[in-house]
């Protein structure tokens, strides 16, 4: 955070020189203020002038400067200040430090410095001719115009930090509409698949049950044919009702990807990489062929629970058991308590997860439960069947 505001600062101090219409309003500005702080020393030393006159003409000049060295600027002003009369090249520059936001013991020092080299006289011999009441009311004056440049700049600084605050809460608003925007896509998506798979994909099938009774009950061979046809054409239509419905549900997560979807046989690389220490079992049929669907939500199980455990339950030994039996898959994954150490942050969580993967089982006619155990842990469990499509005779 440090960081990013120090460059942003640098940017903001070092914009003018990049571009044009900065450039050219922040020379026009600087020579304007130079202008008088030459009229302050030319005004109070007339000639014949001595060096206390050049190094106040030195402070005017070096105001030119004071964008990339508001330090060194400020520096080079105090001579013409405590020796000279440079006043205005003096409050120029420490309006100048303050207005760059620089760290506060520098603001700090920059308004004592042009307070006390307004109030202190040159020759330091001249306090024995003051009253005490000139003193006081030479040290009031020095205090409104040493302290009033650095509040303009620490306003300034303020106004400007305001503004980019504003901009970027205004940024961050319609990211959350657009956020807004997508899940309200996302729950209509839903709705269609949940109509699709409970409406559409019934019928569907309906048809391809009474096609394949008829292709079987009757004696024409056209209308036999015919069956087959439709038949054929209704567990397609069912297939591709399936893929339509999975690209429907997971449209909320961002454009859907053709590259390969991960399966069973990458568990052991998701669990080495989840940071959890966590440990794989796979039992059961290992050599059987699943339907890549049912893979998949397996994997997805494994990982949304590898993720709720680096959340909530960081160092927690942790079991992923894969068991893949002749009509079912099961899956746990179960963690153990928490290892106390030091304090983790909280890292945001949408909750949505859980209610992904019990929409993914319901739609595998599979089941989901997510509880904690006896032994202070938590369990997901996941069981789904391994049904197959019927083949055309």
């Amino acid at each position: 955070m440090r960081a990013r505001k120090t460059g942003r600062r640098w940017r903001a101090l070092a914009g003018w020189v990049w571009r044009p219409e900065r450039r050219w309003h922040a020379w026009a500005v600087d020579i304007l203020l130079v202008v008088p702080a030459a009229l302050d020393a030319l005004l109070n030393f007339p000639p014949p002038r001595d060096w206390h006159f050049t190094v106040s003409l030195i402070a005017a000049a070096v105001l030119l400067l004071r964008r990339r060295y508001p330090r060194t600027v400020l520096l080079l002003t105090l001579p013409g200040l405590y020796a000279g009369s440079a006043l205005i090249a003096a409050m120029v520059a420490a309006y100048t430090v303050a207005r760059v936001a620089r760290p506060r013991w520098q603001t700090t020092t920059a308004a004592l410095a042009v307070v006390l080299g307004d109030f202190i006289p040159w020759p330091i011999s001249d306090f024995s001719k003051e009253s005490a009441s000139d003193i006081v009311q030479h040290l009031i004056y020095a205090t409104v115009l040493g302290t009033g440049p650095v509040v303009l700049g620490l306003l300034q600084q303020t106004r400007e930090d305001l503004s980019e605050r504003v901009a970027e809460l205004a940024a961050l608003r319609d990211h959350e509409r657009a956020l807004y925007a997508k899940t309200v896509i996302a729950e209509e998506r839903a709705r269609i698949a949940r109509e699709m798979h409970d409406v559409v994909s019934h019928q569907a099938g309906l048809i391809a049950v009474q096609a394949g009774a008829l292709q079987v009950t009757t004696k024409d061979p056209q209308t036999r044919e015919v069956a087959a046809t439709l038949r054929g054409l209704a567990v397609a239509t069912l297939e591709e009702l399936r893929s339509m419905i999975l690209v429907l549900r997971a449209a909320g997560a961002g454009p859907t990807e053709l590259a390969p979807q991960p399966r069973l046989a990458d568990l052991p690389r998701l669990v080495a990489a989840a940071e959890v220490a966590a440990t794989l079992r796979v039992e059961g049929l290992t050599d059987q062929v699943l339907p890549e669907p049912v893979e998949r939500a397996a994997y997805r199980t494994v990982q949304e629970a590898l993720t709720n455990v680096r959340k909530h339950a960081p160092g927690a030994a942790t079991t992923v058991t894969v068991q893949i039996g002749a009509d079912f898959l099961r899956v746990c994954v179960r963690n153990g308590v928490a290892v106390t150490g030091p304090e983790q942050p909280v890292l945001p969580g949408g909750r949505h997860g859980l209610v992904g993967l019990r929409e993914r089982a319901a739609l595998l006619n599979g089941t989901i439960s997510a509880e904690p155990v006896g032994d202070g842990g938590f369990a997901v469990r996941l069981w789904l069947p391994l049904t197959r499509a019927p083949q055309p005779t």
